[in-house]
């Protein structure tokens, strides 16, 4: 028994003695607010914004910073995107025309410092559908290069919807030609809808304002495209198809326009909008007998009042 209570004191004894181990500086990261990885319309900017924490270990450091661009581009010939990064005081770096390239900047920076950058990136107007860029905005102490962080932030270019004014009454002559004007070459036009319920309107889904201008130059009835683009939202319920049925109400007095009973006028007693179907009763039958029929078999001729 005696044997077994000395050695664990022993152990417990000697854990005690042993020196704490050397504080370990904490390492550098970067906080991203946003989405790190975003879609952008041709010719739009869209800010990043970046915070880095300072190990808190009592020593002042030498901050640099480093940044990395690769482009993915879907074709040749896609134009350049243009990236900046800067703080409080000024730019960091920046590949835009006629800008200093730097390889790398630094910064004296104090512990527990949280320094604050935004990177800026630009689409160009000429930007094709897909094209990609991915920026690596990489920090690390001078002092001690293993503490270290990189941030990586993506862009990629998308369509927009752009809005172009017509003639009222000639929309539908406008997106014809349009169409036609399309479809031989890549023109950077995915779809054209007329929707006959908006006068002096079409709406274009593309790539950029500058190609479509050029499609649009020259076309008869046109009046220009509305600056700024429209969202998706607007012209959803467009594109939805309404019910066969929408529009008819129990009660309403309609006109049969095909099957047996073509020309018989009768009045809707029910109706199923999931089968898209009316239950109605004939007036000039025999006997008042329910008849189902497709609702676009029918014509209302006078409302439920």
């Amino acid at each position: 028994m005696g044997l077994f209570d000395v050695e664990p004191r022993k152990k417990e004894e000697a854990k005690k003695e042993a020196p704490p181990p050397p504080p370990t500086a904490k390492a550098l990261q970067f906080t991203t607010q946003g989405e790190t990885k975003r879609l952008m319309a041709s010719g739009d900017s869209s800010e990043f914004e970046m915070s880095l924490k300072i190990p808190d270990d009592g020593a002042p450091h030498t901050l640099a910073i480093k940044v990395d661009t690769l482009f993915s581009a879907t074709e040749e010939g896609s134009p350049e995107w243009f990236v900046k990064l800067y703080d409080a005081i000024g730019s960091v770096w920046e590949n835009a025309p006629g800008a200093d390239q730097v390889a790398e900047k630094t910064f004296d920076v104090t512990p527990g410092q949280e320094k604050s950058f935004t990177l800026k990136i630009t689409s160009p107007t000429g930007a094709r559908y897909g094209d990609k860029i991915t920026v690596l905005v990489n920090a690390s102490l001078k002092d001690n290069p293993s503490l270290n962080d990189v941030a990586t932030l993506q862009a990629t270019a998308r369509q927009s919807i752009l809005a172009v004014k017509t003639s009222i009454g000639h929309e539908k002559a406008v997106a014809d030609s349009l169409a036609s004007r399309a479809k031989p070459k890549p023109s950077g036009v995915f779809a054209i809808l007329s929707p006959a319920t908006i006068r002096g309107y079409v709406f274009v889904e593309a790539m950029n304002t500058d190609g479509l201008r050029d499609l649009v130059k020259g076309v008869r009835r046109t009046r220009g495209i509305v600056k700024g683009e429209t969202s998706f939202g607007e012209i959803e319920h467009f594109l939805t198809p309404k019910p066969i049925v929408s529009g008819i109400v129990e009660g309403d007095i309609v006109e049969l326009i095909a099957g047996p009973f073509k020309g018989e006028k009768a009045r809707v007693q029910q109706i199923d909008e999931s089968k898209e179907e009316i239950t109605v009763e004939l007036f000039e039958a025999m006997v008042p007998i329910p008849v189902t029929i497709r609702g676009d078999h029918v014509r209302v001729l006078e409302k439920e009042r």
